[in-house]
């Protein structure tokens, strides 16, 4: 089945390029969110007929969440565009164990498959010859870049730090450490190395003050989906009980409960009883 779940992207762009990369992540963007109920219906159809339309559709929708994943591992020299692959071969994986009865929503079972054929991925390409050895030690070597907050050797007490924040011990994060740094590269790439080469150069791990595009692009998104859910759930309330959210969250200046009580003729309290009702309709339809 992942032999022809590759198939399923085909209507979206090749990833080669930075050109190709902003068109793969604007035509993920385009594609709707599935519903829980729509969701629900392709998984049982796969599930019982192995319908490969069905994982198609399943596939594509949940490809920005693959984006969003892949674009937090651009610290470890590869490119975001083989990140994202293989981060989408993940996500077949998990389509395709996927059962619909268990009761969670397929983002939220797909994430530790998606994390999975990336660290994987990672792994076989890091530069250092078994790195990690062990599961244990992968942990440490993921957790341990991300704690790593400049260029440079940890400090005694950042070992400390690093150890007791990690739950391991010193030599633990000594050795790794060790496995991590132990080979020299010039800060600037060399001009005569290749782009895969480049990828590894210190200068390329600095943070920017600026968001990457691929960064902006995605916060803009959930943003825009957020509003899009946000509108959704208002339109499940009463008039009542969405003009007093809105006037109390959503305009400015906010209006206070007395005030509301005031122009409803009703007490402060049961405005707040209104609005907290309305807060449990509108995280239901969030969840769903």
């Amino acid at each position: 089945m992942s032999t022809q779940l590759v198939n399923t992207t085909a209507t979206m762009p090749v990833l080669r390029g930075s050109g190709n990369l902003d068109a793969y992540i604007q035509a993920a963007r385009r594609i709707p969110i599935l519903t829980a109920e729509e969701e629900y219906s392709l998984a049982q159809d796969l599930q019982e007929t192995g319908n490969i339309e069905s994982a198609q559709k399943l596939v594509l929708p949940h490809l920005r969440f693959v984006i969003k994943i892949a674009n937090n591992y651009a610290g470890y020299g590869l490119s975001i565009a083989d990140l994202i692959q293989e981060g989408s071969i993940g996500l077949m994986k998990a389509v395709k164990r996927f059962r619909p009865d268990v009761g969670v929503r397929l983002v939220s079972f797909a994430v530790h498959w998606i994390k999975a054929e990336i660290h994987e991925f990672i792994l076989k390409n890091w530069r250092i010859v078994k790195v990690a050895t062990t599961k244990a030690q992968r942990k440490l070597f993921f957790k341990l870049r991300s704690q790593k907050t400049r260029l440079g050797w940890f400090k005694s007490e950042e070992i400390d730090h690093v150890a007791e924040t990690l739950g391991v011990t010193r030599e633990n994060v000594i050795e790794m450490e060790n496995r991590l740094n132990n080979y020299d590269i010039g800060f600037d790439p060399a001009t005569d190395e290749d782009d895969d080469s480049a990828y590894l150069a210190p200068a390329n791990s600095l943070i920017s003050s600026i968001p990457s595009p691929e960064t902006a692009l995605l916060a803009q998104d959930t943003e825009d989906s957020n509003h899009e859910m946000l509108g959704t759930a208002l339109q499940n309330l009463d008039d009542r009980s969405k003009e007093i959210v809105t006037r109390r969250w959503l305009t400015e200046p906010k209006a206070t409960l007395h005030e509301l009580a005031d122009e409803y003729g009703i007490s402060a309290e049961r405005i707040r009883q209104i609005e907290s009702n309305a807060f449990k309709t509108i995280k239901t339809s969030f969840a769903s």
